[in-house]
C-alpha cells in the first residue's frame, strides 16, 4: 500500500462518489452521517478504553474502520464546500503554533 496525501484522498473520494456512489448526498445529510459515524467511533472507544463493556453488536468492529468512516464523510463535506483540507490543515497548524507556543508548556496541570 502506498502513502496517500490528503489531496489524493480528496480526489479519490470524489472519483468514487461520481462513479460508484452516483452522486454526493447533500451537505446536511452528510453532516448527519458524520455525526452518526463520530457516535459509532465514540461508542467503540468508550467500550475499549473506558469502563463500558462491549455489546454483542459491537464485537468485531474496528476502531480504525470507524475512524476511516469519519474521515470519508469529512472529506465528502470538504469536497462539497470547496475546502482544500491540505491547505486548511496547514493553516490550522500555523494558528496553533502561534496561539499555543507557550500555552501548554506553562500549564501547571500538564506538568
Amino acid at each position: 500500500m502506498t502513502d496517500l496525501t490528503i489531496k489524493q484522498a480528496q480526489q479519490q473520494v470524489d472519483d468514487w462518489i461520481k462513479t460508484v456512489g452516483v452522486r454526493y448526498f447533500n451537505e446536511l445529510t452528510n453532516l448527519g452521517i458524520l455525526m452518526e459515524e463520530v457516535g459509532e467511533l465514540s461508542r467503540l472507544m468508550v467500550r475499549k478504553y473506558g469502563e463500558q463493556s462491549f455489546k454483542e453488536s459491537d464485537k468485531g468492529k474496528e476502531i480504525s474502520d470507524e475512524m476511516a468512516d469519519v474521515l470519508w464523510v469529512l472529506i465528502c463535506l470538504a469536497n462539497q464546500t470547496g475546502v482544500d483540507l491540505t491547505e486548511a490543515l496547514q493553516k490550522n497548524f500555523e494558528k496553533k503554533n502561534i496561539r499555543d507556543a507557550n500555552r501548554h508548556k506553562e500549564n501547571e496541570k500538564l506538568k
